[in-house]
């Protein structure tokens, strides 16, 4: 149990045995009261079991297919900067933090928070293959990922490891990344303008709840 906690526990306990001849004052009481409410909300908070992600459709709305050759149209280097910052206000760390040694030396990476955002993929030109149970993206034609449709499993890169769920939500395809420490990637894919936009949104939240949200569009291009 965390020490916060336990010194609460002491103070409770020692204002329970306090008081003129044994018998607490209507204030007194109150007093306690509110301690012990105050006790109970952390040690549920400090008991509290993680963060599960839950299981999203599987089938695929009539009508939507998100195949095809999409060219992104934001400005990219812009694009990687707001991406930076999203990344840097919810994993957790500070900044500061970087730049001072850790116990086994210098290492200055964000090893303490969250990791999720390795599990993003981002590129200029898109193309998105489309089959009854799953969805392929090839980002600039290097890397590809795989969202499988109604798919709850565990993923990794390298050391890595977060849940993973994919499936559809209204026409969107929704996707989540949660890692061990808490931190939550949320892509959306849909499909806009009669079907010659892709959008993309991209939502980065920390363990604490603060979110990031970054929207990507791409126009269809032959091929």
């Amino acid at each position: 149990m965390p020490d916060n906690i336990l010194a609460m526990s002491g103070a409770l306990t020692s204002a329970a045995t306090t008081g003129s001849a044994g018998i607490l004052s209507p204030t007194r009481r109150i007093q306690i009261s509110n301690c012990s409410i105050v006790f109970l909300t952390l040690l549920i908070s400090a008991c509290a079991a993680p963060e599960i992600l839950a299981p999203r459709n599987g089938t695929v709305p009539d009508g939507v297919n998100l195949s095809g050759n999409w060219q992104i149209i934001e400005d990219e280097s812009d694009g990687q900067r707001r991406l930076r910052e999203a990344i840097r206000s919810t994993d957790g760390v500070r900044d500061g933090d970087l730049r001072r040694p850790q116990a086994s030396g210098d290492r200055r990476q964000r090893v303490r928070g969250g990791l999720v955002y390795v599990f993003l993929e981002t590129g200029r030109s898109l193309k998105v293959t489309q089959t009854p149970y799953g969805l392929f993206i090839s980002f600039d034609r290097s890397v590809v990922e795989e969202f499988r449709f109604g798919e709850r499993r565990t993923i990794n890169v390298g050391a890595v490891e977060a849940q993973r769920v994919a499936g559809w939500e209204g026409n969107e395809l929704v996707v989540e990344t949660l890692d061990r420490n808490g931190m939550k990637l949320t892509e959306r894919f849909g499909l806009a303008e009669s079907g010659n936009l892709l959008v993309r949104k991209i939502v980065l939240r920390s363990k604490s709840g603060d979110q990031e949200t970054l929207t990507q569009h791409f126009e269809r291009r032959p091929g």
